[in-house]
């Protein structure tokens, strides 16, 4: 059997590199995992109002329910201002409401952050860790993975450019399926 992994990205750039580090890792995954982007930039802006009304958007139904079908999540992100981009955020909120009907709850996670500066997104990776301790994720911390020069890293196709960013994408994606194997609420 294989794990149903949402993987989301937190940039919507075209380009992204951050969705090039996802697709990388889900190429590389083991048998074990099952990966697939789910999208996020569609969602509307959290607002409790509209749970309360009884008249969610459509878009944040059809995200609680793919969600709900997810056994783990695998978060890749750049870093906006020292934190996650609104669009990540925005997705643990619609994610997370109405109150106490959280699709996140005990699902192990993982965070991987990647930038073309040095520090490879360390602030939004804290921050993101932040949010998913109280959700409730369990969140994977070794290897940590804060991939700075994602840029230089990259071949023009997106895959990795060399041994060395495959095999630490590998040992990732390796040590998240043992971690999704260990956490996965049966």
């Amino acid at each position: 059997m294989a794990y149903n992994v949402a993987v989301l990205v937190g940039s919507l750039r075209k380009e992204s590199f951050n969705r090039k580090i996802a697709n990388a890792l889900i190429k590389s995954a083991p048998a074990s995992l099952k990966g697939e982007i789910v999208e996020i930039g569609a969602l509307p802006f959290y607002n409790q109002d509209l749970d309360e009304g009884g008249q969610p958007p459509e878009a944040w139904t059809a995200f609680r329910q793919r969600m709900k079908t997810a056994d783990a999540f695998l978060f890749v992100t750049p870093e906006y201002n020292r934190s996650v981009p609104a669009v990540l955020k925005n997705a643990l909120d619609v994610g997370s409401r109405p109150y106490g009907q959280s699709i996140w709850d005990g699902k192990p996670g993982a965070v991987v952050s990647a930038s073309p500066g040095a520090i490879g997104g360390f602030g939004a990776n804290h921050h993101l860790r932040q949010s998913l301790v109280f959700l409730n994720v369990p969140t994977m911390q070794q290897p940590e993975a804060y991939i700075g020069g994602v840029n230089k890293l990259l071949d023009a196709s997106g895959d990795p450019a060399d041994d060395n960013t495959r095999k630490f994408l590998s040992t990732i994606i390796t040590a998240f399926a043992a971690w999704v194997e260990t956490n996965h609420r049966r």
